[in-house]
């Protein structure tokens, strides 16, 4: 099995630690997909310093040739489309259809950046004073820092890298340690595709260790991060003393809002695909549906047929629905909180445990779970599991499935599913989220759109769509008296 290497200045090189880690596929613990580099603060400096070395030159390269290396990318993984799904099922335990999802969808946000490469405007604004000519400039920040989960290990690489690389910064990447491989493979093609050396770098390892240098060496002048609320706030918190921009996407405590009048079938299967597809572990996915009294019996009976009809296993198998959880720790939390709601008085509808017996026996996996009797203060019903666990909680009607909806720390995304278009509209003046559905699962974004949330959810600066680029650029404006 080969060792990757960290990418530094245009080279492949090993970490100054000579330590590296294994990564390992969660549906069979006895598969080591890769190897990767234990990185110290010293490889991080070096990539940063060779971000630096970088900019001016690719600073000053057109934005529309900058684009051109984008679309190129886009070809390659297009081409390597079911090479990159499969290691991405192996390595992060999507089933291969949703693997094949994330990566066409990387493949269409390096196509939508490198047209963007062609659209980065300005804007000429007429002045109040005789003969003065005004304008904006847009121009690029600098050396960035991108920090990606695992739950994502193309899509959020692609919607970090794409943007801020067309808009002419220079980055320093570093993805999660659990599902390294996808960067690794990125970073390849970002090479292969033209890029030039320093232009992209790479260091892999443990936050805990390098963490603290990516967001605080004097030359970052920007951070991306998306990952837990705890860590995106202590990057906060280290980033504000240099006034580094920062840019954060953390938790979710999605509800989805099912009225009476709403289509029961529809509502059902959308929340089981928001609650338990890619195993529930999407910021954005579903684990409160808030519900109507007088229809929470029939659709809850709906929504545990369809987890009841879910089947687990190995995500390479075409017949299997969900696979396991990313590891040990992430298994174990949602089983602790199954115990918190059972305490708590939430009583267990179906699933409920870790499955175990044949192949199970090799992985992280755990069944669908649907509680009822679940009240909006309960922790099942206020914290993030990042788990396959769904509660459902009953409300009186529209204004208190609000209420209830909007009473958590956390406004990432949010569903209603209703027919009544008052409704529709009401909710999306008074839902607290940053992502809004009306008849359609709360995990599901497009890239050519902003994403983001609110409250504890976000830091403000929204990701994907023509506005990304609003975080990797700074504006001038110019007066011109002629």
């Amino acid at each position: 099995m080969e060792i990757c290497k960290n990418f530094i200045g245009g080279k492949w090189v090993e970490s100054t630690t000579g330590k590296t880690f294994k990564s390992i596929n969660p549906a069979n613990t006895d598969q080591i997909v890769g190897e990767f580099q234990q990185s110290g603060s010293d490889d991080v400096k070096r990539a940063i310093e060779a971000a630096a070395a970088a900019h001016a030159s690719w600073a000053a390269k057109p934005a529309p040739k900058r684009g051109e290396i984008l679309y190129r990318v886009a070809r390659l993984m297009e081409d390597r489309l079911d090479e990159l799904a499969r290691a991405l099922t192996l390595e992060e335990g999507k089933t291969l259809p949703e693997a094949k999802g994330e990566t066409t969808r990387a493949v269409r946000i390096f196509e939508y950046y490198g047209g963007e490469g062609a659209r980065l405007s300005s804007a000429v604004i007429p002045s109040e004073r005789d003969k003065v000519f005004t304008m904006t400039l847009r121009h690029s920040l600098g050396v960035v820092s991108l920090i990606t989960p695992w739950n994502f290990p193309i899509a959020i690489p692609a919607w970090k890298l794409a943007p801020a690389i067309v808009s002419g910064n220079c980055v320093v990447i570093k993805p999660s340690s659990l599902a390294p491989t996808l960067t690794v493979k990125l970073v390849e093609m970002l090479v292969e595709a033209g890029v030039p050396d320093g232009v992209v770098n790479l260091v892999t390892g443990s936050g805990s260790q390098i963490g603290k240098e990516l967001v605080t060496h004097p030359a970052i002048k920007a951070v991306s991060f998306t990952g837990s609320v705890e860590v995106g706030n202590g990057i906060y918190a280290l980033t504000a003393k240099n006034m580094v921009r920062t840019q954060l996407e953390m938790g979710g405590k999605n509800p989805t809002i099912v009225l009476a009048d709403a289509d029961l079938e529809q509502a059902a299967s959308l929340t089981a695909n928001a609650a338990f597809m890619s195993t529930g572990q999407k910021c954005t996915a579903t684990s409160r549906a808030i519900v109507e009294r007088s229809v929470i019996d029939e659709f809850t009976q709906l929504v545990v047929g369809k987890a009841k009809e879910m089947k687990v296993g190995d995500p390479l198998d075409p017949e299997v629905t969900m696979g396991p959880a990313i590891d040990e720790n992430q298994l174990n939390t949602d089983l602790e909180y199954i115990e918190i709601g059972k305490k708590e008085g939430a009583r267990l509808l179906c699933g409920g445990g870790r499955l175990t017996g044949g192949i199970y026996d090799k992985g992280y996996f755990i069944a669908p779970t649907v509680f009822v009797d679940v009240k909006p203060d309960m922790r099942i019903a206020q914290e993030e599991i990042f788990g396959p666990v769904l509660g459902i909680i009953p409300a009186d009607d529209f204004d208190d499935a609000l209420r209830i909806a909007n009473n958590v720390k956390y406004g990432l995304s949010a569903s209603l599913c209703t027919s009544n278009i008052s409704r529709m509209m009401e909710y999306t003046n008074r839902i607290e989220a940053g992502t809004i559905m009306v008849n359609l699962p709360s995990a599901g974004i497009e890239y050519q759109v902003p994403f983001g949330g609110v409250k504890g959810s976000s830091s403000g600066f929204r990701e994907q769509g023509p506005v990304a680029v609003n975080f990797y650029t700074q504006l001038k404006t110019v007066y011109v008296k002629y």
